[in-house]
């Protein structure tokens, strides 16, 4: 399933839990994304999906085990990328979280600070690797 696929029907219709982002403005997270993680890559995102992965209670053992967190973000615009790996209003899914405090969303790469409104929605893996 393609990206603009989704929209026809899929789990990106559905009706998510409703979260709420920073309210910061883009400078203030970047000095606070400098400050805290000086040596990681950031991404400031918006329009964002926080994906709890649907696994087997030995899977989610496993992820686990492996120091992650059973979490994905998918945004549908990026604001600001430190390495500009991705432009203002492309989109950008992450691999599986290894720490998630509701605003600061850090992969073993990447911290991801997401900005406004998102939401929580449950998907199995093979729907969340199929983004993109």
């Amino acid at each position: 399933m393609a990206v603009g696929v989704m929209r026809d029907g899929s789990v990106l219709d559905d009706a998510g839990v409703p979260l709420k982002g920073s309210s910061e403005d883009v400078d203030a997270l970047k000095n606070h994304l400098l400050e805290k993680y000086p040596q990681k890559s950031f991404c400031l995102v918006e329009e964002w999906t926080i994906f709890r992965v649907d696994a087997t209670c030995a899977d989610l053992e496993k992820i686990e085990k492996a120091g992650h967190e059973p979490l994905f973000v998918f945004a549908h615009k990026v604001v600001h990328d430190s390495r500009a790996r991705f432009q203002p209003g492309d989109w950008v899914r992450s691999s599986m979280a290894i720490s998630f405090d509701g605003v600061m969303f850090e992969t073993k790469n990447t911290v991801y600070a997401l900005m406004g409104g998102g939401q929580e929605r449950v998907a199995n893996l093979k729907t969340i690797f199929s983004f993109f």
